[in-house]
C-alpha cells in the first residue's frame, strides 16, 4: 500500500484546484502567492462518512457501479478502442467519437475509490488499462483513438483539429487530464499524469495567442477545467494560459473561419455574456472553469457574468430539482420560465456540472446560497439518474411521466448503459466525491456545509482539528457537531442554516412556499442556547474552542407546499411538495396505476413518515387527495383519496409508472381517463421517428395549446428534411370513416421542424393503400386541427403522406380519427 503514501493534503476532483503544489515536472513552481479560490474545500478522502444515506451509495458505486461502467466500456469496445489505435487498425474502432472520454471518468471515479479504500486487483488493473491508453497516443502526444485508429469515420478522414465543433478531441482529453491528475494523487504513479503531459504540451503549442497557432476553442467545453487541474498538479503556467485563452476566446472571430453560436455558449465573449444559453452541460462546464480562471488569475472582469449568468439560471432557469435543461431545447436553456415538467430534459450531467459549477461559486464568494443550490440538485438531481442497485441509469430526468414519451432514450425505466453514456459515467466519479463537500476552511473559519454522520479532519489556520456529525439527515434536522482542536484556539464555526430553513425554496423567487409560516432553526453549543445573526447564510460561532466542544442544530423538517412563478406556465395552479432538501413526488404504483387523475387541495394536512424498510429507508409525505374517475357511463366523478409521496431520488424502483411532482391544486387541471377513440385503439407507426420523440403522441388525447407547445410528448420526423414521409394507424377492428384532424409541430424560434409543404390522406384496401377522395380540406395553419373530410371508407388502416418543407423536418402533436356522424369540432 506504499502508493497511497503520495497523496497530497488538499487531493480532490473538482476540489484539486486548491491543493498544494507538486513539483513533477520540470516546469518551476508556483509561488505560494499566486492566487487561488480564497476558501478551501476539505478534500473527500479526509471525511469519513458513517451515515445511512451516504455511504450506503458510495459504497455501492465501488462494489457495483464502478465495475459495471469498467464492464460496459470493455464490451462496447470503448476500451477496445485505444488498442486499435495503438495498433492503426481500422477495422477495429466501434463506437462514437467521445467514446475515449468515457474510459477516462471511469478512470477518475476509480481513482478516487483507491484513494479512499485501497483495492491491489483495481490497482493492477488501472496499471494494465493506462499501458493501452499510453500506446494509443501518437507520439507528439495527439490522442484520439478514432482518428489514430484510421476508422471509416468522417471525424477520423478530417485533418485534425478542423471539425472542434463536434468531433470532442478537446472534450475527450479534458477528461484524461482530470482521470491523469486523481490517479497520480491517489496512487502517486506518473504513467497516466506523462500521457496528460504530452498531450496537454501538444494542445498549448497548436493553440493559442501566438500569430501562428490555432486560434479555435472546444465545440465541447471540459478541456479548461482538466487544465486548470494539470497547472495546480505540475506548476506549469503554460497550462493555466491555455485554459485562460480557450475562455476568452470563445465568441471573438479574431482567426476563426466561424463561431459555433449559442448551443456552445460561443455567441460573444465570456465578459459580454449574462445569461445562460445553449447545452446545459457545456454550460455548466464552461462556468464551473471561468470561476476557475477567476480565482486562479484574481480577475475581477469574470466575476460580473458569473454572477448575472447564475442569477439567470436560478430565477428563471431551474427545475425545483436543482436540474437543468429542457426536450427540444438541444438539451439546454429553453428561455426564461419555460420549464415543461413531462418534456424536461434535466441530463444527469447537467445536475452534476450545476454542482461543480456551484460549489466554485461558493468557494469564490463564501455565501451558502450556491451551497444551497448544490444540495437541492445533488440530492435530487444527480441521485435521481442512479438506481439504489448502482447498475442502472437515467439520462434525462423529467419532473412527470406519463407513459406516452419514453424519455430515457426510448425507455420508461432506467437502463444498463446507453450509446452515448455520459452519464452512468458521470455518476460514478461523482459519487465517491461526495464527502468532499460537507467541509471547508480558511485562515479564521471551517465551514460546514452539508450534513451526514462521520468524522472528517482539517486545519483552521495552523490547527488542525477533528470534527465529527452525528444526524440522519437529510430525513431528520437534528445535527450535533463536535470539535476537537488539536489545541485550544479561537476561530469561527460556520454552519450552513440552509435556504429552505430560511423561508426560502431557492435562493430566487421562480419558487416559493405557499404559507407564511416563519421556519425556525435552533442552535446550542455545549447544551446553552445560542443566538447569532446569520452571515451570508451561515450561523457563526465565534469562540476558543476546546476537544469535545458539541454544537446541536435543530433544522425545521415539516413537509412544506411550494408553487411557482405564474410565469412557469407549466405549473401554473399546481403544487409541489418538499421536505428539507428532498423533493416529493407521486407514483402510480401507489395510487392504481395512474397519477394525471389526482389532485391536492390547499387545506389538506401533510404529514411525514418514516418507512425503514421501504427503498433502503426513506420518509414519505401523506395526504388526503382528490381524484377524477370516469363512470361505466363515461361520466365524471370526484372521489377522496390518500395520496402518497416519495422522495423523488428514489422514484422509478417499483417498476416503470406514471410519476409526477407538481400536482393540480383543484379538480379543473386535471386529467382524468379519456374515453377511447378510434385513434386511441389504434397502433401507430412511421416512416421514422426520432429517437427523443414517439408515435404514441399520435393518439394519447392530450390537446396541445399551440403548435409549439413544448408540454406535450410529441412525434417528429426529424432528422429527415424535406422528405416523403407517413404516419400510419392501425385500426383495432375494420372501422368506417371519413374524417381526420391533424395538429402540427411546429417549433419556429427553437428548432428546425416546420410546417409540411402537402398531406394527403389514404386508406388500406385490400393490402394497398389508396388515395381518399376528398370532400373538404383545411389550409395548413399552426396552432389549429388542420381537418380533411373525405367520401366514407372501411377500413383497418388509414395513413398520412407529407411532404416536408425543403430543409426543414416537421412533426404531429395529435391525429385524430371521426367516424360519420360524429361533429367536425
Amino acid at each position: 500500500m506504499t502508493a497511497l503514501q503520495p497523496m497530497a493534503p488538499w487531493f480532490g476532483w473538482c476540489l484539486i484546484l486548491m491543493t498544494p503544489l507538486v513539483n513533477v515536472g520540470s516546469p518551476p513552481r508556483v509561488r505560494a502567492e499566486q492566487p487561488g479560490y480564497p476558501i478551501r474545500p476539505v478534500s473527500f478522502e479526509k471525511v469519513h462518512l458513517s451515515d445511512t444515506f451516504w455511504a450506503p451509495r458510495i459504497e455501492t458505486n465501488r462494489q457495483v457501479t464502478l465495475p459495471a461502467c469498467f464492464r460496459r466500456c470493455e464490451e462496447t469496445g470503448r476500451i477496445g478502442n485505444f488498442e486499435a489505435a495503438a495498433e492503426r487498425n481500422p477495422a477495429g474502432f466501434r463506437g462514437i467519437r467521445f467514446d475515449d472520454s468515457d474510459v477516462f471518468k471511469v478512470i477518475e471515479g476509480a481513482a478516487y475509490t483507491l484513494a479512499i479504500r485501497y483495492d491491489r486487483q483495481l490497482d493492477e488493473y488501472l496499471d494494465r488499462l493506462i499501458a493501452k491508453i499510453a500506446a494509443a497516443q501518437e507520439s507528439d502526444g495527439y490522442l484520439y483513438t478514432v482518428k489514430t485508429s484510421g476508422a471509416d469515420n468522417p471525424y477520423a478522414k478530417a485533418p485534425r483539429w478542423s471539425k472542434l465543433d463536434h468531433s470532442h478531441e478537446l472534450y475527450n482529453i479534458g477528461h484524461l487530464y482530470e482521470a491523469a491528475v486523481a490517479h497520480f494523487r491517489a496512487t502517486g504513479k506518473r504513467s497516466l499524469l506523462e500521457v496528460a503531459i504530452r498531450s496537454a504540451n501538444l494542445v498549448a503549442r497548436e493553440f493559442g495567442p501566438g500569430p501562428t497557432q490555432r486560434k479555435d476553442v472546444p465545440g465541447h467545453e471540459e478541456i479548461e477545467i482538466g487544465l486548470v487541474k494539470l497547472y495546480r498538479v505540475t506548476g506549469n503556467r503554460r497550462y493555466l494560459e491555455l485554459a485562460k485563452f480557450f475562455v476568452d476566446q470563445r465568441g471573438r472571430r479574431e482567426g476563426r473561419k466561424r463561431l459555433y453560436g449559442t448551443y456552445a455558449q460561443d455567441h460573444e465573449p465570456i465578459t459580454q455574456q449574462r445569461e445562460a444559453v445553449g447545452h446545459a452541460v457545456r454550460g455548466g462546464y464552461f462556468y464551473a472553469a471561468v470561476a476557475d480562471i477567476a480565482a486562479m488569475t484574481g480577475d475581477p472582469s469574470y466575476r460580473k457574468p458569473l454572477d448575472a449568468i447564475w442569477h439567470d439560471v436560478v430565477e428563471t432557469k431551474m427545475y425545483l430539482t436543482g436540474s437543468v435543461g429542457q426536450q427540444g431545447a438541444g438539451e439546454g436553456y429553453a428561455g426564461p420560465y419555460r420549464l415543461p415538467n413531462l418534456m424536461a430534459y434535466n441530463e444527469t450531467c447537467a445536475s452534476i456540472a450545476m454542482v461543480l459549477w456551484n460549489h466554485r461559486m461558493f468557494l469564490l464568494n463564501g455565501d451558502a446560497k450556491y451551497i444551497d443550490v448544490l444540495e437541492r440538485s445533488l440530492y435530487n438531481g444527480v441521485l435521481a439518474g442512479v438506481s439504489l442497485k448502482g447498475d442502472r441509469f437515467f439520462y434525462p430526468n423529467p419532473l412527470a411521466c406519463d407513459m406516452v414519451f419514453p424519455f430515457n432514450h426510448g425507455s420508461f425505466d432506467r437502463k444498463p448503459w446507453f450509446g452515448t453514456s455520459c452519464c452512468p459515467t458521470n455518476i460514478v466519479r461523482t459519487l465517491p466525491s461526495v464527502p468532499g463537500y460537507l467541509y471547508a476552511v480558511t485562515e479564521d473559519s471551517l465551514y460546514v456545509n452539508l450534513y451526514a454522520s462521520g468524522t472528517g479532519e482539517c486545519s483552521v489556520g495552523e490547527t488542525a482539528v477533528k470534527v465529527q456529525q452525528e444526524t440522519d439527515y437529510p430525513w431528520s434536522g437534528q445535527v450535533t457537531v463536535t470539535v476537537t482542536p488539536q489545541r485550544e484556539t479561537r476561530w469561527k464555526l460556520r454552519l450552513r442554516i440552509p435556504g429552505w430553513a430560511r423561508g426560502h425554496v431557492l435562493p430566487s423567487n421562480l419558487y416559493r412556499f405557499a404559507d407564511t409560516n416563519t421556519s425556525s432553526w435552533k442552535l446550542t453549543v455545549n447544551g446553552q442556547p445560542f443566538e447569532t445573526p446569520l452571515e451570508r447564510g451561515y450561523a457563526v460561532i465565534d469562540r476558543t474552542w476546546r476537544a469535545g466542544d458539541r454544537v446541536r442544530l435543530e433544522l425545521p423538517m415539516t413537509p412544506r407546499r411550494v408553487w411557482a412563478d405564474p410565469k412557469v406556465e407549466a405549473d401554473r395552479g399546481r403544487v409541489a411538495v418538499v421536505r428539507g432538501p428532498m423533493v416529493y413526488c407521486v407514483e402510480g404504483v401507489d395510487h392504481g396505476g395512474r397519477v394525471r387523475d389526482l389532485w391536492l387541495p390547499d387545506t389538506a394536512p401533510l404529514r411525514a413518515e418514516y418507512r425503514p424498510k421501504q427503498l433502503g429507508g426513506i420518509t414519505v409525505v401523506l395526504a388526503k387527495g382528490g381524484r377524477i374517475v370516469r363512470t361505466e357511463k363515461g361520466n365524471l366523478k370526484q372521489r377522496s383519496t390518500r395520496l402518497t409521496m416519495v422522495p423523488y431520488e428514489v422514484w422509478c424502483h417499483r417498476g416503470a409508472n406514471e410519476m409526477a411532482v407538481w400536482l393540480p391544486r383543484s379538480p379543473d387541471l386535471v386529467e382524468p381517463p379519456p374515453i377511447p377513440t378510434i385513434a386511441s385503439k389504434a397502433r401507430p407507426s412511421a416512416s421514422h421517428c426520432w429517437v427523443s420523440d414517439t408515435v404514441a403522441a399520435l393518439h394519447d388525447q392530450r390537446l396541445p395549446k399551440r403548435s409549439s407547445d413544448q408540454n406535450l410528448p410529441r412525434f417528429t420526423w426529424w432528422d429527415h428534411r424535406g422528405t416523403t414521409e407517413w404516419v400510419q394507424y392501425d385500426l383495432a377492428e375494420p372501422t368506417e370513416v371519413d374524417q381526420v384532424a391533424v395538429y402540427w409541430f411546429d417549433d419556429t424560434g427553437v428548432g428546425r421542424c416546420r410546417l409540411p409543404r402537402h398531406w394527403s390522406v389514404q386508406y388500406r384496401k385490400d393490402g394497398r393503400w389508396v388515395p381518399v377522395d376528398v370532400i373538404e380540406s383545411d389550409p395548413i395553419t399552426a396552432d389549429r386541427f388542420n381537418r380533411q373530410r373525405f367520401r366514407p371508407v372501411r377500413t383497418d388502416g388509414l395513413r398520412i403522406v407529407v411532404q416536408l418543407q425543403e430543409g426543414f423536418s416537421g412533426g404531429i402533436l395529435e391525429w385524430q380519427v371521426g367516424a360519420p356522424g360524429e361533429s367536425k369540432k
